[in-house]
């Protein structure tokens, strides 16, 4: 299947990077370099771009579709989270901008035998990166009762978290749970039908991919990476799907743009912190004839923040 994505609110990431022509700009989550591709046409020869995914599929996708930039371009199979390790190995020390489109690519989805969609019965997987041994197979039928649960509760929100953990452990003593499937009518079992909000199962698909890549885990830390990384001026845009991941943007972010993080109860300040970023207004979401164009975009925040210190 060709590796194919529409990038979300693209206008709207390069207002919020102010693209610096000779610059150098990193694509966090490079996918097949839609937001690269627009970033890297403004720069010039001077300028670098860096785009970094831990997908082989899309870095040989945008591998393709960035050919023929003036500037200079770096593709790394890596995971965002090891962003500092790479720009040392690049020999880079600040940049001018960076992006994160967090989440699951339209392609990754609608390849059914990644294992992503609950749409499609393929092999349970859902690895970003499939070079990696762990997948929703381990998830699904070595976690025990109460991980389950926890994850069913915390990453997918999920109210009947306990009875669908319940449910997969009972049916899994007699033989493995392998597709997504199984996986599919096991939920629809011990789950009322819903009459809005989507499938029952697409809470528990959200929880066990952010549990298989550990995207929540690394997000805090890579976004402060990230910000330390750039050079003062610089930029930072942080594109999100659902409020799990805005709500630790957001308040990374706001840590980041006071100036003291002691506790409320001090009386006087001691921490001696200073504001890194100033915050860009309020989070931005997709205008409606993008929405119209592309169902992805309805969930989608964009929050931008610059360097100061």
């Amino acid at each position: 299947m060709k590796f194919k994505h529409e990038s979300v609110m693209p206008d709207e990431v390069i207002d919020a990077l102010k693209i610096n022509p000779s610059g150098i700009y990193v694509d966090c989550t490079l996918g097949g370099g839609g937001h690269s591709l627009r970033i890297g046409r403004r720069l010039n020869e001077d300028g670098l771009l860096i785009g970094i995914d831990r997908d082989i599929d899309a870095i040989t996708a945008a591998g393709e579709n960035l050919r023929g930039l003036n500037c200079k371009v770096e593709i790394v199979h890596e995971n965002f989270s090891e962003l500092g390790k790479i720009l040392d190995g690049l020999q880079v020390d600040k940049v001018d901008g960076i992006i994160f489109d967090l989440g699951v690519s339209s392609y990754q989805i609608d390849t059914a035998e990644r294992g992503f969609s609950y749409m499609h019965d393929a092999p349970l997987d859902m690895r970003m990166d499939r070079t990696k041994n762990f997948s929703a197979y381990d998830v699904v039928n070595n976690y025990d009762e109460e991980d389950l649960k926890k994850i069913f509760r915390e990453y997918g929100e999920e109210k009947f978290s306990g009875r669908i953990a319940r449910k997969i452990v009972d049916v899994r003593k007699n033989s493995p749970i392998k597709t997504t499937g199984e996986l599919v009518k096991l939920v629809e079992s011990v789950t009322p039908k819903i009459s809005s909000g989507g499938h029952p199962a697409k809470r528990i698909f959200q929880a066990i991919r952010i549990e298989v890549n550990d995207e929540l885990k690394i997000l805090r830390d890579s976004v402060a990476t990230a910000v330390n990384r750039l050079k003062v001026g610089g930029r930072i845009a942080v594109i999100t799907f659902h409020s799990l991941e805005d709500r630790i943007v957001k308040n990374t972010f706001a840590d980041m743009a006071r100036d003291c993080i002691c506790p409320k109860n001090f009386p006087v300040c001691v921490c001696n912190h200073c504001a890194e970023i100033k915050i860009l207004g309020k989070a931005k979401v997709a205008m409606p004839d993008e929405v119209e164009k592309n169902s992805r975009a309805k969930s989608a925040k964009l929050r931008a923040a610059e360097k100061i210190l």
